[in-house]
């Protein structure tokens, strides 16, 4: 019995060492499994991210300087943009009143000549002034009201001669105040703007002079012997 049982534990110990030489197999079958590893796929979407912090910091820093221009302007040039607007708001309005109420063809002339004159100067202005960021008046202020007002009563040479008075006034300080500009200005557009609008300011006051003295205008065409010495001195 005892030959009996050391045979059966040696083909128990057999059987055992059998199935523990099948088993070597599995581990092959784990590698294939681990082989395909997706971690090198992930190298490719990362560059992706390069492309978006590229756009932001392009964009941003395009849009400030536009405001630190506007508030570059001296005050000095928004007060000539203000009183020059204002000035040619009253000069196209009173202009249009002596187009209807003047007593002579030469002053209903001139009144539609500074409409048809001041209401493009009266626009550029405009342009210019939404360029530098300020705020023009659009409706005549009291002191012009009252000239309006005051004009409007009026008839025949009475207006006549109140209109060009007023003209004549009016255009001086045009003229001032525009050569100043063209000359003094510190922001080049608004100083380009004066030099530019002078001469039809100039023309203005000239014919408004020889409307209100029609001797004077005579004698500076014509080739007399009196306007020499007047341009002497």
């Amino acid at each position: 019995m005892s030959n009996f049982k050391i045979y059966s534990t040696g083909i128990v110990a057999i059987a055992l060492s059998l199935a523990t030489g099948c088993t070597p197999t599995t581990p092959h079958d784990q590698t294939t499994s681990e082989a395909p590893s997706a971690v090198p796929v992930q190298g490719t979407e990362s560059p992706s991210p390069t492309t978006s912090p590229t756009v932001s910091p392009t964009t941003s820093p395009t849009v400030s300087p536009t405001p630190s221009g506007q508030n570059s302007l001296s005050s000095s040039d928004r007060q000539f943009m203000t009183e020059a607007a204002q000035g040619g708001l009253a000069e196209v309005q009173l202009g249009k009143l002596a187009s209807k109420r003047g007593a002579s063809n030469a002053v209903k002339q001139y009144g539609q000549r500074m409409v048809d004159d001041h209401t493009p100067v009266n626009n550029e202005l405009k342009q210019l002034a939404t360029q530098k960021g300020v705020t023009l008046p659009t409706t005549l202020n009291s002191t012009n009201k009252q000239v309006e007002q005051r004009l409007s009563k009026l008839s025949g040479t009475k207006f006549n001669s109140e209109y060009l008075n007023h003209m004549l006034e009016d255009h001086q300080k045009d003229v001032s105040a525009f050569e100043t500009e063209s000359q003094q200005g510190q922001d080049p557009d608004v100083k380009a703007f004066a030099a530019q609008k002078l001469p039809t300011l100039q023309a203005h006051l000239e014919e408004v002079r020889s409307l209100i003295n029609p001797g004077s205008s005579t004698s500076t065409p014509t080739p007399s012997s009196t306007p020499t010495p007047s341009s002497t001195p």
